[in-house]
């Protein structure tokens, strides 16, 4: 096969063969992650500092945090649901419309979040409108991961989709680092400050980056997989229901493939937050540092191990991410522990590549990959959106949990351990995708 196939049908445009098209293409797609993940995850910032104290008061310390990350998880729940519908839609009508929709809903959600009045303003409604904003942002992001990297993907050239498509999942680490580069800033105003208005400048400011990344998006042309399957007129019905009733075993192997990479990362961005300064007494500025660091790293080893999956394949960067997820959570809280600033930003920094982004990579190509183009956005995002909820949204919850249950963080690690060996397994279970034909039905 060529590195740029050709579609056969009269109307259908050609996968991107001019470089310039292609930055163009990805450049849309990253730019618009990127917005998309800062406003999905300032609040899990925002959860792990002040939420607790301005949301939900009335508990003691440790009861206030499990509810805000509660209401943090509420996110993820509603992520599968974002995932179903522009799956859906994405499926029938096209990816382009769909990235512009979600790209709305998120960025009016966030900037809800911003101007909401707190627990003494309002009482009991402010922690109600926080959770039912959250519910928004979830349904928001549960579309945008699928329609971005097929986007990129289905015009990537044949022998590149690893590598284009790590270049989408950039967009998450530098979510990240905006997002905690600007809750750093603002840890430099007084507490007073910061807790009645400084926290909602990073909400405010997402109104801005969706007016940049809507008017890069609304460039970007369809995909020429899905033109193919709209003019030959073979477009799914149902391909939410198709995914699930039809193809069973693609379905869990996408969701078990994920499933470990998505804790990790939100053990490592959130619970590690409250960990470090509540239980290991740190500088809330070491861990934001730390956390900074790590996504920066990633903005290498992501599209790194997005071309090795081009080279050795995606099963073989999966199945290494997966043992080496599991030794990572044998070692990862007594780094933490010795309470050196060195060690501790070396030590997040590192093992974010290693249990992250050695599998989030190749994901962007091996998850979509799996399903045919009929079934492509509704199948990669349900997978996709599903176990985000299930060990995503729910790791600093259950983290914390587990701390205060044992005291101790050695249910933790066995916990990443058990995440690790389900995607040991869906990866020993799954096909190698490198190979396939992108624009198969």
């Amino acid at each position: 096969m060529s590195d740029a196939p050709t579609a056969d049908v009269i109307g259908v445009p050609e996968v991107a063969r001019d470089e310039k098209e292609m930055n163009k293409i990805v450049w849309a797609s990253v730019l618009g992650t990127v917005v998309e993940w800062y406003d999905f995850l300032i609040y899990g910032t925002a959860a792990a500092l002040v939420f607790n104290k301005l949301f939900f008061p009335t508990m003691d310390p440790v009861a206030g945090t499990i509810a805000a990350f509660g209401a943090y998880a509420v996110g993820f729940v509603a992520r599968p649901l974002g995932g179903a519908i522009f799956g859906h839609f994405g499926d029938r009508v096209g990816r382009k419309a769909m990235l512009t929709l979600t790209m709305l809903i998120m960025g009016v959600g966030t900037f809800l979040i911003g101007c909401l009045p707190t627990y003494e303003q309002i009482g009991i409604w402010a922690p109600i409108l926080l959770v039912l904003l959250r519910l928004m942002q979830g349904v928001g992001i549960g579309g945008e991961w699928g329609g971005a990297v097929l986007m990129v993907i289905e015009h990537a050239p044949e022998k590149k989709r690893g590598f284009y498509g790590s270049l989408v999942q950039v967009g998450f680490p530098a979510g990240v680092a905006l997002s905690t580069a600007t809750f750093l800033g603002l840890t430099m105003l007084p507490q007073e400050d910061f807790l009645s208005w400084g926290w909602r400048l990073p909400f405010l400011f997402s109104i801005v980056l969706i007016g940049v990344g809507l008017f890069v998006r609304l460039k970007l042309i369809e995909t020429p997989a899905f033109a193919k399957v709209k003019t030959t007129e073979t477009v799914a019905k149902m391909p939410v229901l198709d995914v699930i009733t039809k193809h069973p075993r693609t379905f869990l192997t996408a969701v078990g493939i994920k499933v470990s990479e998505v804790a990790w990362v939100y053990v490592l961005t959130v619970f590690s937050i409250v960990y470090a300064t509540g239980t290991l007494g740190l500088p809330r500025t070491l861990i934001l540092y730390a956390i900074l660091a790590a996504a920066v790293l990633e903005f290498a080893t992501l599209p790194l191990f997005g071309w090795m999956s081009d080279r050795i394949g995606r099963r073989p960067m999966y199945l290494g991410g997966a043992i080496v997820s599991a030794l990572c959570a044998l070692v990862v809280f007594p780094l933490l522990e010795t309470r050196d600033p060195a060690v501790v930003v070396i030590s997040i920094a590192v093992i974010m590549s290693l249990t992250h982004a050695t599998m989030f990579g190749p994901q962007a190509a091996f998850m979509p990959e799996l399903f045919g183009t009929r079934l492509r956005y509704s199948g990669a995002s349900l997978g996709c959106q599903i176990a985000a909820a299930i060990s995503g949204g729910f790791a600093p919850v259950i983290a914390t949990g587990l701390l205060a249950w044992a005291g101790a963080t050695w249910p933790i690690a066995v916990y990443l351990v058990a995440l690790a060996t389900i995607t040991l397994a869906a990866t020993i279970y799954a096909t190698e995708t490198r190979d396939l034909d992108i624009s198969r039905a």
